[in-house]
């Protein structure tokens, strides 16, 4: 919506003027600008939907009852560092973008020769893109870990290297599966009716009014679409720290040994403390839920179950064994040869 409404300010009064080339370009490059910044704001919405779906998506794994005000309790006393780490990834991933171009970027600011741009170009941007990429994928996985494992700004970013650690393509072609189909949904399937609506109620129309109403039309259909998308979005992220968790730590078997939330169906008392950090900072009571996600080696666990006590045996001195007597041989009788 931010994004159509900086375009109608910036080329809208004039595009309804006599259309000229400098108008084009400087629509197109309004347009690159505006879609670029809209690039990095709804990447950045995504994150923080992950860090506010982690906690549901995991109680509902729990078989824990769940609930959207239970998830913002959930994730509340971590909006601070959720919005630090998202605010890390997204800064580092456009450095990794834009360091590869710093030549290209200065050749274009210095009105250097074509040829120059060209090679910076060719070398710097495919370069910037992958760098992008690898650090990305490399440090999503802090954003979930933030919150369900109440880890701070520099432990989420440590986890996140730590789980996506000899896992990495795999993030990559989840991620990249879940782009294209962002990318079906978000322009295709769900912007082509109000595209249809637009071109057939506002297309032939002239004035400010319709102009409006285009905007409106166009407006309401990237709000639907982004509805439906960013969510999508979000889930696979925070299933991909699921899932990474489960195959490289083996969280699902480990769990097995833990003791269930009291209030699970069936559970019984609460793993660990059952202490959760509040805003404020100090420590409030909780189901036990976050206890089963910290990887901590030394969480309570269910001790096994020892056999019933018995009293102890009194201890005997050992019976000294009597030695056995010999008995002598007994002798032979001399044998009589009797000759026939």
């Amino acid at each position: 919506m931010l994004g159509s409404l900086l375009a109608y300010y910036f080329i809208g009064p004039e595009a309804r003027e006599e259309f000229t080339p400098g108008l084009l370009v400087r629509s197109i490059g309004t347009q690159f600008i505006l879609g670029a910044i809209g690039l990095v704001l709804s990447a950045y919405g995504i994150l923080l939907v992950a860090g506010l779906l982690a906690p549901l998506i995991g109680r509902g794994l729990l078989g824990l009852p769940t609930s959207p005000r239970q998830a913002w309790r959930d994730a509340r006393p971590r909006m601070g560092r959720l919005a630090a780490v998202s605010a890390l990834i997204m800064t580092g991933s456009l450095t990794a973008l834009v360091l590869p171009n710093a030549p290209l970027l200065m050749l274009i600011a210095a009105e250097g020769p074509v040829e120059a741009i060209i090679i910076a170009g060719v070398f710097g941007v495919p370069l910037g893109l992958a760098a992008m990429v690898w650090v990305y994928v490399l440090l999503v996985p802090a954003v979930p870990a933030v919150v369900m494992e109440r880890e701070s700004v520099a432990g989420a970013l440590r986890r996140a290297r730590t789980l996506s650690r000899g896992r990495w393509w795999r993030t990559c072609g989840t991620l990249l599966l879940a782009l294209l189909i962002t990318v079906f949904m978000g322009l295709f399937a769900l912007r082509a009716p109000f595209l249809l609506v637009q071109l057939a109620v506002f297309g032939d129309a002239e004035g400010t009014g319709a102009s409006v109403g285009a905007l409106a039309v166009d407006t309401l259909g990237r709000i639907v679409s982004w509805s439906v998308v960013l969510p999508f979005d979000a889930g696979v992220i925070a299933l991909l720290y699921v899932d990474r968790r489960m195959r490289r730590e083996g969280f699902d078997l480990d769990l097995r040994t833990r003791t269930r939330p009291a209030s699970a169906p069936g559970g019984g008392a609460p793993a660990g403390n059952g202490t959760a950090d509040a805003p404020d900072g100090r420590g409030t009571t909780d189901d036990g839920f976050f206890e089963l996600w910290r990887p901590d080696p030394l969480a309570v666990r269910p001790q096994p179950q020892q056999p019933p006590h018995q009293p102890p045996v009194p201890h005997q001195p050992p019976v000294p064994q009597q030695p056995v007597p010999q008995q002598p041989p007994v002798p032979q009788s001399p044998q009589t040869w009797t000759s026939t």
